[in-house]
């Protein structure tokens, strides 16, 4: 597309000197030249011709002259309209004037055609520059705004409120994803499957970014799918039911490690599937913290064919039980210290979690200890967790 230029000048004759020197590039459509007698005339132009990149303008005119015209196209507030000025040789004064009311460059008469020449091509680089750099900022905004989007979608997608009939269960529950980029690869999930059985489960993406969160909504969508049917498949087989879908056609080759419960609200018994996460942490009632023995188990999406195994565990009525992702205890500061599994224990121990009762007091004051530890440093991950306490009925 044409550069468009604007040439404003009294001198009849620089319309015809300008379209000879320019005759090849006007021919190649690499330039396209609209002509003005002065400045009320190149604003009615402007006004008419709103793609002008360029003007080329004379400063000694009759009517309005090149620094009032100078003047008003500021007014308009384009960056991507540059001003070259045209003033006799040695008037300093206007030239000074012009480059300060925000001319670009200058030339000076009688002009050098060969110096007007390079003038106008080093404009022209500068004006596709910006407007390249305009280009990819409003791109940028594109993609920040389909982010922002995109996380909407995402964490909508991750139940926000208990619902009421968890709590009459005798389970205070809470969870909360932190992402470190715009949308990320963590998910959880909790539901009653009937009314003694609670379903709860948190798992994390190998990758980040759009990528693992497309993955994590999948995961999340057919982990609901499957525990939200009542037919009579276990616990084993419906988290080899989600690892076959999964693996299937896996061509991005991400991987996904789970960590998924069915407590029994009524006895206080966990049956659990791990599938290559982290292990939870248990804070009994007397305040005493074990973590849970890892005993194999593989990630979903590696072997579509791996044969799950279940477990259990007992949670007694003050009982509280965490699980979390790699994104808890692999934050780092900027020492290169990681928070790590014992941090965590510990804070749960003798630290400020010891101090807290409900799932959500647990959960705020792990972030808030992540956030102070982290410190300027960067969250490379997304920090996930689901806690709940055992009341029992």
């Amino acid at each position: 597309m044409a550069i468009r230029i604007l040439s404003v000048d009294d001198e009849q004759d620089m319309e015809m000197l300008i379209l000879q020197l320019f005759r090849k590039q006007i021919r190649e459509k690499k330039y396209e030249f609209v002509f003005a007698n002065n400045g009320n005339e190149a604003l009615e132009k402007l006004e008419e011709t709103k793609d002008i990149a360029l003007i080329l303008s004379d400063i000694n005119m009759p009517g309005m002259d090149g620094l009032t015209f100078l003047a008003k196209i500021n007014e308009k507030q384009n960056p991507l309209l540059k001003a070259i000025m045209v003033s006799a040789y040695g008037d300093m004064d206007n030239i000074r004037t012009a480059m300060n009311r925000g001319a670009f460059d200058f030339v000076t008469k009688p002009v050098n055609f060969e110096d007007l020449e390079i003038t106008i091509s080093k404009t022209v680089e500068h004006i596709e520059m910006l407007a390249n750099l305009e280009k990819g900022r409003e791109q940028l905004i594109a993609i920040q705004n389909d982010l922002s989007v995109a996380k909407e979608i995402q964490l909508s997608m991750l139940p926000k409120i208990v619902p009421a009939n968890i709590g009459q269960a005798g389970v205070d529950l809470h969870a909360f994803i932190k992402p470190a980029k715009m949308v990320g690869g963590d998910l959880y999930d909790y539901f009653m499957m009937d009314s003694e059985r609670l379903f709860f489960m948190i798992g994390d993406v190998s990758d980040k970014g759009i990528p693992a969160s497309l993955f994590m909504a999948i995961t999340k969508a057919i982990f609901k799918s499957q525990f939200s049917n009542r037919n009579g498949d276990s616990i084993v087989e419906k988290v080899k039911i989600v690892n076959e879908f999964l693996s299937e056609d896996n061509s991005s080759f991400m991987f996904v490690t789970a960590f998924v419960c069915i407590l029994n609200v009524k006895t206080g018994e966990v049956e659990y599937v791990d599938a290559g996460h982290e292990p939870p942490l248990i804070i009994r009632a007397n305040g005493e913290t074990e973590l849970v023995k890892k005993q194999g188990g593989m990630a979903l999406c590696f072997d579509a064919t791996f044969e799950f195994e279940s477990h259990t565990l007992q949670l007694n009525p003050g009982d509280k039980f965490v699980l979390y992702t790699d994104g808890v205890t692999d934050a780092d500061n900027l020492t290169g210290q990681r928070f790590g599994l014992h941090g965590l224990q510990d804070f749960f121990t003798t630290g400020e979690g010891a101090k807290k009762e409900t799932a959500k007091e647990m959960n705020d004051a792990t972030l808030d200890a992540l956030v102070t530890f982290i410190g300027a440093a960067s969250q490379f991950d997304d920090i996930t967790m689901l806690s709940l306490r055992y009341k029992a009925n």
